[in-house]
């Protein structure tokens, strides 16, 4: 029998062993265990040698369940990813949106919680991102989270490529700031920490970077400071939404049937906001013939 692909361990079409006693191990055991170590003590100090310590067996009975570090490495990323939030289940207003607009709409609100449970994540495991690069065989959590955004965006006239982008953009900034957070972790605030280090650089250099200077030292309103997380995701879910009502609003692409309420009430939004425009266009037409 074949050693099973990378694909088969991830699907679960793998077949188990099957010969001797039952086995003392379980690939859920092996794959938690290595998660455990890679979490404390990161993965370049991970290797078959160690887990197999950590498991009190001997190394060789590892390869009856994964045929390879890099097989395990794959298992590991799909768990620490974990299911994927329901788009359902993520409402303004409800336990895990902390953010301040209560009326926001459900398809921010649902990207949202996408973004902020992948930080958490992410921020939980920071090995992940190493792993997360690339082209490379992916499981069903990870695939269950492209479903659960492209779920969101449904009926919102975006094209499919367009939907993948949307995840790119999303994960591409959260993934980034999960990193750095774990990079400054026991430092506190992270911006803090940065403002340290460029106020300790150019304390006699102030008058050659004074923009730079006061954009660390100037005061603003509570949660002005540190706050790149939900800023990016806003900037990203901003653009998103004028994108859907400009392209309803000029007629590039009709929304497909069963539009939700929510995008229908952004794009009436935009539309009030630019009503004036559209009567002036509509009077200043020229008339057929004249």
């Amino acid at each position: 029998m074949s050693a099973p692909t990378t694909l088969d361990l991830l699907w679960g079409s793998a077949q188990r062993p099957k010969r001797g006693p039952k086995p003392s191990l379980t690939l859920e055991r092996i794959v938690a265990e290595a998660i455990e170590h890679a979490d404390a003590e990161g993965l370049a100090s991970l290797s078959m040698q160690r887990l197999a310590e950590r498991l009190g067996c001997a190394k060789m009975a590892l390869y009856r369940y994964v045929p390879g570090k890099a097989e395990l490495e794959a298992l590991m990323l799909d768990a620490a990813l974990g299911p994927a939030p329901d788009p359902a289940a993520a409402a303004p207003g409800n336990e895990h949106d902390q953010h301040d607009q209560h009326d926001e709409e459900p398809w921010r609100a649902q990207l949202r919680a996408w973004a902020m449970t992948m930080f958490e994540r992410m921020l939980a495991h920071p090995w992940a991102h190493e792993l997360a690069q690339g082209v490379r065989p992916v499981g069903p959590n990870e695939v269950g989270w492209m479903e659960s955004a492209l779920t969101t965006l449904a009926g919102s006239g975006l094209t499919g490529a367009e939907g993948l982008d949307t995840i790119a953009l999303l994960a591409g900034h959260v993934r980034g700031l999960a990193l750095q957070a774990a990079a400054a972790a026991g430092d506190g605030s992270m911006e803090a920490a940065l403002g340290r280090q460029v106020s300790q650089a150019l304390a006699a250099r102030a008058d050659r970077y004074p923009r730079t200077v006061a954009a660390f030292t100037e005061s603003g309103p509570p949660g002005a400071r540190d706050n790149a997380l939900d800023f990016g995701i806003d900037r990203i879910l901003d653009g998103l939404g004028v994108l859907i009502a400009r392209r309803h609003l000029n007629g590039r692409r009709t929304l497909r049937p069963g539009l939700s309420a929510s995008f229908d009430g952004h794009v009436a939004e935009v539309r009030r906001g630019l009503g004036d425009h559209g009567d002036v266009r509509r009077r200043c037409r020229p008339r057929e013939g004249g």
